[in-house]
């Protein structure tokens, strides 16, 4: 019996560096593939009014995307900006390549899921706050009282995006300051400069527009 139970034990650690293993080869993968190389001119002709290093920062954000998706495993991730996931269809359209691109990065093809093909209307909510930790925890911000935006949060915002999605870090000031459009990135981690709590699964901070990978 003992013997059995230090087998089990062997085997199950054996399945967790196997595990961590995988994952970090991954993570080496979606950080290291050519993305500007692949969907540079594509973007660009999507979004004339980026420039160059622009682009750059939406491929890094991309990365971001992808790196928390792979740590995610097969839960959802809402895509909570909107340049992001245009360079993320950009990519889809080669689909031989971003075929292989999943097997290797994820270990299966992550999907494209818009909010309106989702499971349940919370779906898309716990989708967008498994985001929110994710790219929090990925820039080293504390997810409950955030300094910062992540950059997947900031980027549409800070690019002038046009239909793209807005996070205020503080709501009360931009209330104050008559800015009624976007979404408070407080409500999504129940926390932060300004919050009026946690916005239970009503959606809200997701917009209409917010899909994900699974």
């Amino acid at each position: 019996m003992a013997k059995i139970i230090v087998i089990a034990i062997l085997l199950s650690l054996v399945f967790v560096l196997w595990r961590n293993w995988s994952r970090q080869r991954r993570a080496s993968y979606i950080a290291s593939f050519p993305y500007r190389q692949t969907l540079d001119r594509r973007l660009a002709a999507r979004r004339p009014e980026l420039t160059e290093v622009q682009r750059g920062e939406v491929f890094a954000a991309l990365i971001d995307y992808f790196a928390i998706c792979n740590t995610a495993g097969r839960r959802l991730v809402a895509m909570p900006s909107q340049v992001v996931d245009d360079a993320w269809h950009e990519f889809i359209l080669f689909t031989r390549q971003y075929d292989q691109y999943c097997r290797k990065a994820f270990g299966r093809f992550l999907h494209h899921t818009p909010a309106e093909a989702m499971s349940s209307p919370t779906q898309a909510s716990q989708g967008l706050r498994r985001a929110w930790r994710l790219a929090c925890r990925r820039e080293g911000i504390d997810p409950q009282n955030p300094e910062r935006l992540p950059r997947l949060f900031a980027l549409d915002n800070r690019l002038g995006i046009a239909g793209g999605f807005v996070y205020h870090l503080d709501c009360m000031a931009a209330r104050q300051a008559g800015d009624a459009s976007g979404y408070c990135a407080s409500h999504i981690g129940c926390g932060g400069s300004g919050s009026d709590g946690c916005s239970g699964d009503s959606g809200s901070g997701c917009g209409g527009g917010c899909g994900g990978g699974d």
